[in-house]
């Protein structure tokens, strides 16, 4: 026997199109749509599309919580369960799970016959911060004889988010109200609308989350939506004019690629007045080593002089290191990840390495975070003691990975 909360209710009787279904931890929301989607199924005519951002292995991570619900309710007969679908064999009504990022992680998955689909779900639906994919996919939902309805389930993320931006902002409805207004209903539970299904030792963590951590106790259990992103290390800053005194400035890079953006900064610092100054050059996506030297050179090439000029090699691997002249650079930074296969990467070209750094050189890699990954960080550590035989090991603590960060540092002697 399955019991429903009554805030659920608007599922089965409201009429709207939108359904925003807002929680947090155990609060049993998932559960509640889920109940939902099985009894719709009784009507006939129905296609549920059932997604996430990412979805891999529908048959292991979410058809197994609809199974456990149907065995409850003993209907093992009336159900036909695939790898990636539920057809109900009294109606041949059927859910439908799919991932809408692909599992390259490079583009959205092309999700067809969408025009039969009567009900699309969105869960987790904080994962999705593209609008325009969510338009596209909303603007398909458009079966004709049956309601269509969209229903996004979600832990709520940041006021900076599109569906909050989309459905709250400016529409008058409280954080955490049970209402409908317009086409829209939304449904927010939290903990205590579940709490005769959750262990003590959950709500005895919940307490303590509420006792030490206030602002995640709000934003994880209860299910409010943040002004600012979780991890963020300053608030008190505004927009304004960068550098006004014309102090030096540094500039700082990270690279990525089809996922993570390439990115340039400048930053000056003004210790009197104690005040950080950051202009962002670059973020994007996509861009080749061979376009990106040129944008970064016309974005601050003129800062370098014969003062402060940095000789710089441009390439993706070390296999770069091959064309570069003997003793040709005072510094080395290396900027890899802290798995084996960077290890190993390094320590098979560290000769090449040494031949291109000057006498007393100095070459720095980052390697990871001894307080995460101890391991990894030793065997570079060993590495480079091996290579140049004088080694230390500096330790930055960086608040939005609440972690150490460690860079070994070695000399060209």
């Amino acid at each position: 026997m399955l019991s429903l909360n009554n805030k659920y209710q608007p599922l089965f009787n409201s009429d709207g199109r939108y359904y925003v279904i807002t929680g947090g931890r155990g609060s049993g929301k998932s559960y509640g749509v889920n109940v939902f989607l099985l009894m719709l199924t009784y009507e006939s005519g129905h296609v549920i599309l059932f997604t996430r951002y990412t979805l891999i292995s529908a048959h292991i991570s979410i058809i197994p919580e609809f199974i456990e619900k149907i065995e409850l309710l003993g209907l093992e007969s009336h159900f036909h369960i695939t790898k990636d679908e539920i057809i109900n064999l009294q109606t041949g009504s059927k859910i439908l799970f799919k991932g809408i990022k692909t599992s390259s992680g490079t583009q959205t998955a092309n999700l067809k016959s969408l025009a039969s689909v009567t009900t699309w779900v969105l869960d987790e639906a904080e994962e999705l911060v593209d609008e325009d994919i969510f338009d596209k996919i909303d603007l398909s939902i458009r079966a004709k004889h049956k309601q269509n309805r969209v229903i996004l389930v979600l832990n709520p993320a940041t006021k900076e988010h599109f569906i909050y931006q989309k459905f709250f902002e400016g529409k008058g409805i409280t954080e955490g109200s049970n209402t409908t207004k317009e086409d829209t209903t939304y449904i927010h539970t939290t903990y205590l609308d579940n709490i005769d299904n959750l262990s003590n030792s959950f709500i005895l963590q919940i307490e303590d989350t509420k006792k030490r951590r206030p602002e995640k106790y709000k934003h994880v259990i209860l299910g409010g939506w943040l002004d600012k992103a979780e991890g963020v290390v300053f608030d008190n800053w505004t927009f304004g004019e960068f550098n006004p005194n014309n102090l030096q400035t540094s500039c700082g890079m990270d690279f990525g690629f089809s996922i993570d953006p390439d990115t340039l900064t400048e930053v000056a610092i003004d210790k009197d007045k104690k005040k950080l100054y950051v202009k962002e050059h670059i973020y994007q996506n996509g861009i080749k080593t061979h376009q990106l030297a040129p944008m970064v050179l016309s974005k601050v090439g003129k800062k370098a002089t014969t003062k402060n000029h940095v000789q710089c090699v441009w390439g993706d691997a070390f296999e770069s290191i091959k064309s570069v002249e003997d003793n040709k650079y005072d510094k080395i930074y290396v900027d890899l990840n802290d798995d084996q296969y960077c290890i190993d990467l390094a320590a098979k070209n560290i000769k090449s390495l040494k031949r291109i750094l000057k006498p007393n050189g100095t070459i720095t890699a980052q390697v990871g975070s001894q307080d995460k990954k101890p391991k990894q960080v030793d065997k570079w550590l060993n590495l480079f003691e091996k290579s140049f035989g004088n080694t230390s090991l500096d330790r930055i603590y960086i608040p939005s990975f609440d972690c150490s960060w460690n860079f070994a540092s070695s000399l060209n002697k």
